[in-house]
């Protein structure tokens, strides 16, 4: 009788082996099933950024500038304010306060955020704008830049609409279509003046061709929100020749 016993025992132990089997190869299947499911969310991250990002571009592609956003009247004055420090660069890992929230000009640093090469870009986000210490260099050299601020980041229309207009500035053949735009954060400096979302600035010479660098001015204007209207007025008004370096362009 002892041999049946040992035949139970064992179908027993068969059988509480093949559970362990069966479960071992469930919870491989659903590793397996995690690592692909992680694996093609960080693939697919990146893709929608890149396919947001054409959508964005393809929707402005056949506007005009001055159709994309609101109209010009959505900005204040312009307003003035003398400038200094042409020329005065600090080390590049020094960071410099301004005074101005965003600068037009003042200490930076004597690298370009942006040069005007083939592939250079036109729009940044807070991810990958280069430094403020840098941009004001470009802006020596005739850039004007659009800052927009986290309440602009935040909305996927303001920020397309932005985009949209930074990118009717990147035609390779003219080195003169000196225009970024690069976000503002809270980190940066001081918040916009209330209402205001967009700001542009541009460090003025005093006029295209102008030497005496007592003429030169810190420019700005404030939006409530973007208006490709109102940039293409800024920077007719204030362009590139018209910055204490224009010919040494970067």
């Amino acid at each position: 009788m002892a041999k049946p016993a040992k035949s139970d025992r064992q179908a027993k132990i068969d059988a509480i082996r093949k559970q362990q089997k069966g479960a071992d190869k469930r919870r491989g299947y659903a590793i397996v099933a995690v690592c692909g499911v992680i694996a093609a969310a960080i693939i697919a991250v990146p893709l929608y950024g890149i396919i947001s990002d054409e959508v964005a571009s393809s929707q402005y592609s056949s506007l005009a500038i001055d159709e994309i956003g609101a109209p010009a009247d959505v900005c204040g004055e312009v307003t003035t304010e003398p400038a200094a420090d042409s020329g005065t660069h600090v080390p590049q890992e020094q960071q410099v306060t301004y005074d101005t929230s965003p600068p037009a000009f003042g200490p930076h640093w004597n690298i370009a955020g942006v040069a005007p090469v083939s592939g250079a870009r036109e729009f940044y986000t807070a991810d990958d704008r280069p430094e403020i210490e840098a941009l004001v260099h470009n802006q020596e050299h005739g850039y004007t830049v659009l800052w927009y601020d986290e309440t602009i980041a935040d909305d996927d229309e303001a920020l397309g609409e932005v985009r949209g207009i930074a990118e009717k500035f990147s035609d390779e053949s003219n080195r003169r279509n000196a225009f970024i735009a690069a976000s503002w954060t809270s980190e940066d400096g001081d918040a916009f003046p209330d209402g205001q979302h967009v700001a542009m600035t541009h460090w003025s010479a005093g006029g295209a061709g102008e030497t005496d660098t007592a003429n030169q001015v810190g420019v700005w204007q404030y939006c409530s929100e973007p208006s490709g209207a109102a940039v293409e007025e800024f920077v007719t008004e204030y362009p590139q020749q018209d910055s204490p370096e224009p010919n040494a362009f970067l």
